[in-house]
């Protein structure tokens, strides 16, 4: 099976990570990538790490969606667009999005947190949360896929286990830090890269926009009623998140309890990898691992994780999706490690 597949947004980070993985995917063949700004220039112009590796060109947008030949499409584009794409396509087209028009099912939390207002409130029931490892029967069954941001993936990934346990009483607090690629190609004055790589702040106190779905989505995993603090902060790289997750338990536990739970949790997900000591971004960078570790001192825990936001946190998540909603091994074309340094 050869699935034909469309990637709408292909000039920024995450139609740039999209298509260093599907180029060489054994199962898939890219039918056009878009990019309106650079239409007509080769992908290797745009994305130079791609250069020789494609003769493949950047495009419009199809006019008509519904005649587009393709089995799956990936949404790689600003917030707001593709709730106005995807209901175009032809019936039968798998869609994967990875901006954030799909993941919260209340309209009202939807335009509070990302300024917008929803246009297509009818196909929101027919997303499926895109959290691979909490939600893989489900995905396997999708047509529309709601992918993860990269703070919710590295949040939900280190807090699932716990909730799902039970134990968990008082607050929750995440302290959560991302690089600069997760503010997107284009610069702005407090994201530019040469502003940021010296600095540290915080930013989006109690705002952020991945809490509705962050909190949503435990609902899910199990009866949530913990209150959940979460903070986001600008790391100076450029690939990366880590988040500090502080938790208190109702009984005594010792780091062993904590791997028992952990291993137990993801016994069949190649893509956490449960540590020793803490983990490092830089054995995240450009794999779809997310790396978790705990640390029990008595009722209180921590758990650490680890990801890249640009893998695990977005394009690598979707094609993770891709292959189960497909009937492919998940990890079928994101085998790939990291570099070391």
């Amino acid at each position: 099976m050869t699935i034909r597949a469309a990637i709408f947004g292909g000039s920024g980070y995450g139609g740039s990570e999209l298509l260093r993985i599907l180029l060489f995917h054994p199962d898939v063949e890219i039918a056009f990538v878009t990019a309106n700004e650079h239409a007509g220039k080769r992908v290797g112009e745009v994305h130079r790490n791609l250069l020789g590796l494609t003769d493949a060109s950047f495009v419009p947008a199809p006019e008509d969606l519904g005649s587009t030949d393709v089995d799956v499409a990936f949404f790689a584009l600003p917030h707001g667009q593709a709730m106005d794409l995807i209901p175009k396509l032809r019936p039968g087209v798998k869609a994967i999005d990875l901006s954030g028009d799909f993941r919260i099912d209340d309209p009202e939390s939807f335009e509070k947190h990302y300024k917008l207002s929803h246009s297509a409130t009818d196909l929101q029931k027919e997303f499926v949360y895109g959290l691979t490892e909490t939600n893989r029967d489900a995905i396997r069954e999708a047509t529309y896929i709601a992918n993860p941001g990269c703070f919710a993936t590295a949040t939900l990934l280190a807090l699932a286990p716990m909730v799902k346990s039970g134990l968990l009483t008082g607050k929750i607090i995440v302290d959560a830090k991302t690089g600069s690629s997760g503010s997107g190609a284009k610069p702005a004055s407090n994201t530019h890269h040469p502003q940021r790589s010296n600095s540290f702040y915080a930013y989006k106190p109690f705002t952020h926009q991945h809490v509705p779905e962050i909190a949503q989505h435990l609902g899910k995993v199990v009866v949530f009623e913990n209150e959940l603090i979460f903070m986001t902060h600008s790391l100076p790289v450029s690939r990366g998140i880590f988040a500090s997750c502080y938790l208190e338990t109702n009984l005594n536990l010792a780091n062993e309890d904590l791997k028992h739970i952990y291993s137990n949790f993801y016994s069949d997900a190649f893509f956490v990898r449960l540590v020793d000591g803490s983990p490092d971004i830089n054995w995240v960078k450009n794999t779809n691992f997310c790396d978790i570790g705990t640390f029990s001192n008595g009722k209180q825990i921590v758990v650490f994780s680890a990801l890249d936001n640009l893998v695990k946190g977005a394009a690598g998540q979707a094609v993770q999706n891709m292959n189960l909603m497909f009937g492919l091994d998940e990890k079928t074309g994101l085998i790939f490690a990291g570099g070391n340094p």
